[in-house]
């Protein structure tokens, strides 16, 4: 949803920073008393407010600033199916570097979105039928 608001909002010619900046700001502010209530003491510490650091700036801002980069020359459908191959590059990751083992059907599951992302890649025009020569 947010790559679909913020996408048309970006493409009539919005900043991206400043879309992207409200809508994970106003999400911040909703989600905020869970996190202080849930939470606990924890945040209050400084391996807490560190890893809270990094998340916000790293994980969050960073990358949604690139994520609302790339919105301005991607169509929001393209650009949140490509934001699949992180998680799949992850796992994939974790098996060939950690030696995590995956369930037959996460496996499916990685074909069936390599295949999405393979369709995307290939132009249109080039995966619909056959030309027929009559």
């Amino acid at each position: 949803m947010y790559a679909l608001v913020g996408g048309r909002l970006i493409a009539h010619g919005h900043a991206s920073g400043a879309v992207l900046g409200v809508m994970f700001g106003g999400a911040a502010l909703l989600v905020l008393p869970v996190v202080l209530w849930g939470a606990g003491g924890g945040l209050l510490t400084m391996r807490g407010a560190l890893v809270v650091l990094y998340l916000g700036a790293v994980t969050t801002f960073l990358c949604y600033r690139l994520f609302g980069h790339g919105l301005r020359r991607t169509a929001p459908q393209t650009a949140t199916t490509l934001t699949l191959a992180e998680p799949a590059v992850a796992a994939v990751l974790g098996v060939a570097v950690l030696g995590e083992r995956l369930p037959g059907v996460s496996w499916c599951g990685l074909a069936v979105l390599a295949l999405g992302i393979v369709l995307l890649a290939v132009p249109v025009g080039s995966r619909g039928r056959g030309t027929r020569h009559e």
